[in-house]
Order: structure tokens, then sequence, then C-alpha cells
């Protein structure tokens, strides 16, 4: 059984102690196969240095995080061009807009949001999209940029039946994780109205602990978690529900 933990932050400060130790739990888990993705410039080198450690594991993204878009935000989309003009990556993420802890830079995020879904564009790659009180906003500017080969993830989705939909009409995938097992959650309450084909699981770690671990850092051996939560709701197996979820992040990232 391969799991795909589609969204991780293993470099972040909460893993320095014991992040080895992390990420060879989830591997025995099934978890083989971990996507990360970006913040800022300041956490670059730690990504980096990740993906050099576990090779056949680590798959990088590059992007700007809304909740880091500044009053340098150009330096910081001068810095995620700049990568990606010298090395690949498998998406552009994390990147969407924000309005959950500020609005100040609310035009800068539109603007940072808009730059990067043509920067994937360019690149031929998808988009990781994160959205916090924001799902008219990036509705908005996903109507306006709508094509072909725009595609990817709506990562952390908490959004309801109707704005499952939308979000897949756009090419994207649900990124489904710890909320699916809360119980006010809701997501759990229509998630088996949407074809398995739509969705890839992921942790958010350090964020987002699923139940019973709420509360606490979250890790990606943890997913277990999420997947026997989707197995009761789908009616499936834990193996399936891996298989399933595992083909669809192939189709997304090309590997």
């Amino acid at each position: 059984m391969i799991i795909t933990d589609t969204h991780t932050h293993l470099y972040s400060e909460a893993f320095d102690e014991d992040r080895n130790e992390v990420i060879q739990k989830a591997v025995d888990a099934g978890v083989q196969r971990f996507f990360i993705p970006a913040i800022d410039s300041t956490y670059t080198d730690a990504m980096l240095d990740l993906e050099s450690q576990y090779p056949e594991n680590v798959f990088l993204m590059m992007g700007l995080h809304p909740t880091h878009v500044k009053e340098n935000y150009k330096e910081e989309l001068a810095h995620v061009e700049q990568l990606f003009s010298e090395r690949s990556f498998y998406a552009v993420g994390e990147i969407g807009i924000d309005l959950y802890w500020d609005k100040t830079f609310l035009k800068q995020q539109q603007k940072a949001f808009v730059h990067q879904i043509r920067l994937a564009k360019k690149y031929k790659l998808p988009i990781v999209i994160h959205s916090r009180e924001s799902f008219d906003e990036i509705f908005e500017i996903l109507e306006m940029e709508k094509s072909d080969d725009l595609y990817g993830i709506f990562h952390c989705f908490t959004g309801t039946l109707e704005q499952a939909h939308k979000a897949i009409s756009y090419n994207m995938k649900l990124g489904i994780g710890g909320v699916a097992t809360f119980k006010n959650g809701k997501i759990d309450q229509f998630l088996n109205e949407i074809d398995l084909k739509h969705i890839v699981l992921e942790t958010d770690s350090p964020y987002l602990a699923p139940v019973p671990y709420r509360g606490k850092r979250n890790e990606s051996s943890y997913i277990i978690k999420v997947l026997e939560r989707l197995a009761t709701i789908y009616g499936l197996t834990i193996e399936e529900i891996a298989a399933i979820t595992t083909k669809n992040s192939k189709d997304i990232f090309g590997v």
C-alpha cells in the first residue's frame, strides 16, 4: 500500500527535534510520497536540504504563501521566478488568498495569485491553492484565468458541496485531511457525493491533526486516520482509498 501525503511542511521548525524519526514513522505506515509546499524565501534552503536527504520520497513545490504576501511581495515573487529558472519543481504552491488573519494585503494577494497562476501555465505545472475565508475571491480569479492548462489541488478543502463542485469545474482536485475527521468539519457529510477520482489526501502537517490527535502537532503518519475516515465514508478498504488517491496525485503532479 502506497499512501501519498500531497501537502506537508516537513521542513517546518516544528520538526527540528525529530524530523528523521517522523519521516521514518510515516514511511513505516505506508506513506512513501511527501509533496512539500513552499511558504516564502526564508524556508527555501530548508526545503532543498530536505529533498537532498530524501530524494526518493520528497517532491518540492515553489511559490509564495498568501499569508506571507507583504510589502516585499514583488521581491518574494522574483525569488520564486529565479528558482523556477534554475531547476524544476512539481507544482506552484502553495498560493492563493487568505482573509482569515488579515485583509490588509488583499490587493497584493490577488496580484500574487494571478502572477503565480501564469507562472504555472508557463511551466505547464499544477497549482496548489490555499483558500481561507476567500472562496469568492479565489473563484473570481480562477474564472478569469480558467483554461485547459490550469489545474491543480484545492488544498485543505473545507467548503460546501456547491463549492466543491465549483472547484472541480476548474480542473481542481480536493485536498482532504484532518478536517474530515472533525465532528464539526461538515465535509464528511457530503464527501460521498464527490467521486473519489477528484480527491487527494494530505495532512498539512504540522497543522490540522486528525482526531484523536486534534490540537497536537500533526505528522504524515496520522494520514492513516484520514484514510480510515474516507474508507468509512466511501464504503471501501483503506487499501483501495490509498490506491485511488495516490493515482490521483500522480495525475496532478506527473510523478
